[in-house]
């Protein structure tokens, strides 16, 4: 029920910013207000992709967190869809998101929201004395939900020799000789013994 209600109050705001503002403008510089933002909202998308881009891989060349660039880059990205859907509300909502401050606060929020949960593997810091008996002194440790049942899983399949007849064409042992008493031209000689 929550997801549908942005749809459903979104329109109805749009209607009521075109009825306001086209009231105090005019019908012809409101549909031209929408269809400008929607070619700016293009243009930054395309400009501004490529940018982040760049930064995205100017931060992995250097060492440095992606994900700074990386999450800067996606709001841009909204941004300039929210310009490109027709409407007031939403092409300011997109102008905002092009401000670098208001797109650090709001990663800023969206970073105080997310936890972040280990993997199921961790490692010890003790080592010598402080280490467990047997343990691996790398200081890799299974983390929870690791069950040692003392089992490795693996795939194997023999394979027999080859029948006889096959066997026989794999050397160049009985091969003919040539005209000169030496191998027949072809006979590689790699393979004698």
């Amino acid at each position: 029920m929550w997801l549908l209600l942005p749809f459903v109050i979104l329109p109805i705001v749009e209607i009521a910013l075109f009825i306001q503002v086209g009231s105090a403008i005019g019908v012809l510089p409101v549909i031209a207000l929408v269809l400008g933002s929607a070619v700016a909202g293009a243009a930054v998308m395309r400009r501004q992709g490529a940018r982040a881009a760049l930064d995205l891989q100017r931060a992995m060349q250097d060492f440095r967190d992606p994900g700074r660039p990386m999450a800067h880059g996606a709001l841009v990205m909204i941004a300039g869809l929210l310009m490109v859907v027709p409407g007031l509300f939403t092409s300011a909502l997109g102008l905002l998101l092009l401000i670098p401050p208001v797109r650090s606060l709001i990663l800023r929020q969206m970073a105080a929201r997310v936890q972040v949960s280990g993997s199921g593997f961790s490692y010890r810091q003790g080592h010598g004395a402080e280490a467990e008996f047997g343990a691996d002194p790398a200081g890799f440790r299974p983390g929870r939900g690791w069950r040692d049942e003392g089992v490795i899983d693996g795939e194997y399949s023999v394979q027999d020799d080859p029948p006889a007849p096959v066997r026989e064409g794999l050397t160049d042992q009985g091969a003919q000789k040539g005209p000169e008493g030496g191998p027949r031209r072809g006979d590689s000689g790699w393979t004698r013994h």
